[in-house]
This record gives C-alpha cells, sequence and structure tokens, in this order.
C-alpha cells in the first residue's frame, strides 16, 4: 500500500502547483524576414487573414495565422507611408485606420493584394509633430461611430487641438468632442456591453495607471487639454485641485468620473494598454463579461471584472497571462477563442526582451482554479470561484487579509499609496454548492484600492489559487 499512497500523495501536490501552460499555450507567430514589426493594432479579415500595422507605417495582411502548422504564414504588405496606425478593423471590404492625424479607410479596388483607395473620414483633430501624440482608435460602436483617445503632446502639454480629449467620428466624418481629461493613453476599447474605456497611464494627475469609463461629457482627471472646450462651445471641463483625492473631486464635479479601476504602479504592471472584452463564446474559458488588458511593460495580459454600483463603473483586476516576447500594445480576442497580440518595447522597456513580437493564446481547455468575480456588497465582497471551495478552508477569515489605500491627485508625476488601512475580515460565509463566498469585512473605505490576498483558499480538489490576489477599486459603496 505504500507505493500507492506515494503516488496519490505526488499527484495531489502536482495538481496543487498550478502552471499557466496547463490552461493557455502561447505561440510566436513567424514574421516576414528582415522587416521591423513593432506592432499597433491587428484586424481579423475574412478568410482567416490578419492584418497587422507596425509602428513605423506598413500594413501587412497574414495568410495562415489560424493553422497548427505555423511555419507556413505568408505575408503580404498591403499599404507603407502610414502615420503609426494605432486602432484597425475590416468593414465591408475595406480596413479603417486610426493613424495620428486622421481616421482613414483603405480598399484594394482592383484585386491584387494592395492598396489603391486612402480616403480621409475625418482629421478634425490637431498634431505638432511630438512623438507623444499617439492617437488609439476603436472599431465601431453601436451607433456606427469610431472613438479615438488622443495623447497629450509629450504627455504633458496640450499644443494641438484636441489633445486630451477623446473624440467620436461618425459614419458621414463628423468629429464629436466627447470625454477631456486624458492624459497617456495605451489603448481604447469597450466591454461586453459595448460601454467605452480607455487605459491611461501613471504621470502628471494619474497617481496610478487604471481603467478608465469614457462616459459621454466626463472629465477624467487630467485638466491639461481643458482650454480646448471653446473649440466647440462646450462646457468648462473641472480643474481638480492639486493634491487632493480623486474621491474629494468626483464629490465636487459629478461629471468627474473616477476610474474604474485602478491597476496599481508596479504590483499590477506599469504601463497598461489594449482593452478587449470576452463575449462570452465560452471558447476562451470561463471568463464571459470579463475584459482583458494588456501590459506593455511587464508584457502581461491582465484580467478585469467590472460593474456598476450607484451608476458608477467600479471593479477587481487579476493577475492573469505573463511570459510574453514582448511588451503587448494591441490585442485582439475572436469568437473562435483565439486571442492575437502584438507589440514593441521601443521607446519603453519591457521585461519580454525581443524588438516586437505578434504571438496567438489559446486555451487548452481546462480550467484553473481562480476567483472568476469579486464583486461590492454593502459590508464586504462576494467572491465567486471557477470550482467548489474547500469550506473548511474558506470559511477560516485567517484564510484572507487586505490592504487598502488611495493615491494624491496632482500635477506632480504620478503619487504614493497613502491613506493606508487594514479592513479586516470578520466573516466568511460559504454558499451550499461552494462556488460563492460571502466575505463581511470592518473597514470599508469608499474611493481606495482594497487589495484582497486568498492565500489560504484553497478548492475541494485540493488546488491552491492560481493567482491569490485581487484589486477591487471600490469607488461606490452599494446601498
Amino acid at each position: 500500500m505504500r507505493p500507492i499512497l506515494f503516488l496519490a500523495t505526488l499527484c495531489t501536490a502536482t495538481l496543487a502547483q498550478q502552471k499557466q501552460s496547463d490552461f493557455y499555450t502561447i505561440e510566436s507567430i513567424p514574421l516576414p524576414p528582415g522587416e521591423v514589426m513593432e506592432i499597433g493594432s491587428i484586424a481579423l479579415m475574412p478568410a482567416n487573414k490578419v492584418a497587422v500595422t507596425t509602428r513605423r507605417g506598413d500594413l501587412w495582411i497574414c495568410e495562415g495565422a489560424y493553422e497548427d502548422d505555423l511555419s507556413k504564414v505568408k505575408w503580404i504588405r498591403f499599404s507603407h507611408g502610414l502615420h503609426e496606425p494605432l486602432g484597425m478593423y475590416w468593414k465591408d471590404g475595406s480596413l479603417y485606420l486610426t493613424q495620428r492625424p486622421e481616421l482613414t479607410r483603405i480598399q484594394d479596388a482592383d484585386g491584387d493584394d494592395r492598396a489603391d483607395v486612402f480616403e480621409t473620414i475625418s482629421s478634425d483633430w490637431g498634431i505638432s509633430g511630438d512623438y507623444h501624440e499617439y492617437a488609439f482608435g476603436t472599431p465601431p460602436d453601436r451607433n456606427g461611430d469610431v472613438w479615438v483617445t488622443l495623447c497629450l503632446t509629450g504627455s504633458f502639454d496640450a499644443n494641438a487641438p484636441w489633445r486630451g480629449w477623446t473624440v467620436r467620428i461618425t459614419p458621414d466624418g463628423k468629429m464629436i468632442p466627447t470625454c477631456s481629461g486624458i492624459r497617456s493613453p495605451g489603448g481604447i476599447g469597450f466591454n461586453a456591453e459595448g460601454d467605452a474605456f480607455y487605459t491611461d497611464n501613471q504621470g502628471t494627475w494619474n497617481g496610478s495607471s487604471s481603467l478608465k469609463w469614457l462616459k459621454p461629457g466626463s472629465f477624467q482627471g487630467n485638466p491639461t487639454g481643458n482650454k480646448y472646450h471653446t473649440l466647440a462651445n462646450l462646457p468648462a471641463p473641472p480643474e481638480p485641485q492639486d493634491g487632493s483625492r480623486v474621491l474629494a473631486e468626483h464629490l465636487k464635479h459629478p461629471n468627474y468620473i473616477p476610474p474604474a479601476i485602478v491597476l496599481p504602479h508596479g504590483r499590477v504592471g506599469q504601463s497598461p494598454t489594449a482593452i478587449e472584452p470576452d463575449r462570452g463564446s465560452g471558447k476562451f474559458g470561463p471568463w464571459a463579461g470579463q475584459v482583458y488588458i494588456g501590459e506593455q511593460t511587464h508584457s502581461q495580459v491582465q484580467r478585469a471584472f467590472l460593474e456598476k454600483v450607484n451608476g458608477i463603473y467600479q471593479g477587481a483586476v487579476f493577475h492573469f497571462l505573463e511570459g510574453f516576447q514582448c511588451g503587448i500594445i494591441p490585442s485582439k480576442l475572436d469568437d473562435r477563442g483565439v486571442m492575437f497580440v502584438g507589440g514593441s518595447n521601443r521607446g519603453w522597456a519591457s521585461r519580454g526582451n525581443q524588438p516586437f513580437n505578434f504571438e496567438r493564446v489559446k486555451w487548452t481547455g481546462k480550467t484553473p482554479f481562480e476567483i472568476l468575480t469579486m464583486s461590492a456588497r454593502p459590508d464586504g465582497f462576494n467572491l465567486t470561484f471557477t470550482e467548489p471551495v474547500d469550506p473548511a478552508a474558506a470559511i477560516n477569515p485567517a484564510s484572507y487579509a487586505m490592504q487598502a489605500w488611495t493615491y494624491i491627485l496632482q500635477k506632480g508625476y504620478g503619487s504614493p499609496e497613502v491613506d493606508q488601512s487594514t479592513p479586516v475580515v470578520k466573516s466568511a460565509t460559504v454558499a451550499p454548492d461552494g462556488m460563492s463566498v460571502r466575505l463581511v469585512i470592518e473597514g470599508l473605505v469608499r474611493g481606495h484600492v482594497h487589495h484582497l490576498m486568498a492565500a489560504g483558499l484553497k478548492s475541494a480538489s485540493g488546488l491552491t489559487l492560481w493567482h491569490p490576489e485581487a484589486f477591487y477599486t471600490l469607488n461606490e459603496i452599494p446601498k
């Protein structure tokens, strides 16, 4: 009996150490030899083709990116001489690109696999030539509008019209200034419900990087580009008080929308980028309705759960995928469960040590033991899981720990974690099916990031959590 018992113990130990490769595979897609492929945007096309743009202004179309044998991929350079496109989609036989100075439609009219029609849809914002004046664009929203978020000049000034704003471009080319207060975006996209979000980087008036909800008419926190409201006869955006806190300014100025999810600097990356929703095909894992956030510096993809409380978005971010070849800029998830990512480390170093990359991610079909969602309650949080928890571990308050903090809202660069507190888990109640745990917590702080550590949890089958921590931004406490 001893060899059998030893084998059982060994299997349990192996199961307890979950590895990313058990759940997701990351494969490199071969790139055109000798080309500098710093990928800035990705678009899915008919016939399993995938289009990518590069930071140097080329547009390539890849055939074979879905095949098992990636050594047979083929590349066609469709266009060149573009101005750093950072947003692209396919619609009705054309590719649409958000370039620094304009939204452009590109088409191959004669069928020779080369672009020969270039149409400017809108060019109503300005550029000064500064290297940092990026323009990130979305696919069309439910109304057909493309959202474009415009980085400040050098991330500190606004030397061209509408820098520091998000605008919408209607199907007929009209530009609608939509949100002010932008600093240095790294990506823009929608959640599964179709609401627009963007990622902003730590810096002036941004204590930490964050995922922000682009509610039309809202102010996002950085007043540098506020002056351009006069160009469209719009009401003046708020001017926040230096040294204040986000919650205090939101209470003074209701149209100042707090970050939906703060991405604590260093703890959860430090340069967030692409935003991709999981629309619930079930082919990329059990994360339906959540969003994936690219990370340039740490070469990762994070996972975020969003909810609305009292009309304001908030939620939790979880570590998810890592080990990409370089810093991620765009990502694209299709309904077949394939995620494509690309990027570059030029200008900002990344953990991945390659100068550029194009990779695909697939789910193996095996689900990790993870915190699936973390939602706010009047006196704590409710956690759901991907499989039943061990009741004895889950009801023990010692299985959990929590810290909370916020940041200074200031014109100086970034912020330390301030106003720290230590909320206490008073009780934990397990649902009858074991799939959720209700935490009663003493000391919740509105406006703070709440860092949950659940290292003592395990599943009913003996697994420890793949990622035992979560970071919840508590903008509102439910009534």
